[in-house]
C-alpha cells in the first residue's frame, strides 16, 4: 500500500465531551457503537473514508467525534474556523 494506497482515516471520540446521544450510531452503525456508560466509540481505529463516517461526525450534537486522516494527520472533521 504505501503512498500510493487509499486515504484511511482516523476516527476518535473525545468521551470527555460525548453525550450518549447514540446519533452516531445510529447514522453509522458499522462505525460506531455505545458502551454500558453510553459513550460512543468507533468500531475500529481508522477507516475508509465513508460518507455515512462523515455523516455521523457531522450529526454528533457536540461535536465529540474528530476525524483526521491516517497518513498526514490532516483534520477532516470538524472544519478550522
Amino acid at each position: 500500500m504505501g503512498e500510493t494506497g487509499p486515504e484511511r482515516w482516523r476516527v476518535t471520540v473525545d468521551r470527555g465531551v460525548c453525550i450518549g446521544s447514540g446519533l452516531c450510531a445510529g447514522t453509522a452503525p458499522e462505525r460506531f457503537r455505545l458502551d454500558t456508560a453510553r459513550q460512543s466509540h468507533p468500531v475500529a481505529p481508522e477507516t475508509e473514508p465513508t460518507d455515512a463516517v462523515l455523516a455521523a461526525a457531522e450529526s454528533c450534537p457536540v461535536e465529540a467525534i474528530v476525524i483526521t486522516t491516517a497518513e498526514s494527520g490532516e483534520t477532516v472533521f470538524p472544519p478550522e474556523e
